[in-house]
């Protein structure tokens, strides 16, 4: 069983990032899923809608959701190499959060930085995922 990698699919930035961690997953350890789906309701059961799409939620093996900075240390713990940097989201749990919610809050900025091409590359990964 993989861990679930919750995302909002209707945000091309998110999804860019998506793809960038589905290139990096090698092993095939995360299942990307969209926060709106039937699936992710059942997941993330009585969690209001803003605080769903505030940020990616991470579903381990177990059903532990972790969301927004704190996912990052058992995300990196599923990818080749990741290990190095999962200690050191470990270690600065408050710092990781801050700068997630930072990202997460300038999203639509990142955005515009991604072109259309980079989205559907993106896309491609995530439907070979799924």
């Amino acid at each position: 069983m993989r861990a679930t990698l919750l995302y909002d699919r209707d945000c091309g930035f998110c999804r860019w990032c998506l793809g960038k961690v589905l290139a990096w997953d090698r092993r095939r350890s995360i299942r990307p899923v969209a926060i709106q789906s039937e699936e992710a309701d059942r997941m993330l059961g009585a969690m209001p809608e803003t605080e769903r799409l505030a940020s990616w939620h991470l579903v381990d093996r177990e059903g532990t959701v972790r969301s927004a900075g704190a996912a990052f240390p058992g995300l990196l713990r599923l990818l080749p190499g990741g290990a190095p940097l999962a200690a050191l989201t470990s270690r600065a749990p408050r710092a990781t959060d801050r700068a997630y919610r930072w990202v997460a809050g300038n999203r639509s900025r990142w955005g515009k930085l991604v072109t259309d091409g980079a989205k559907r590359r993106a896309d491609a990964r995530v439907r070979e995922a799924e």
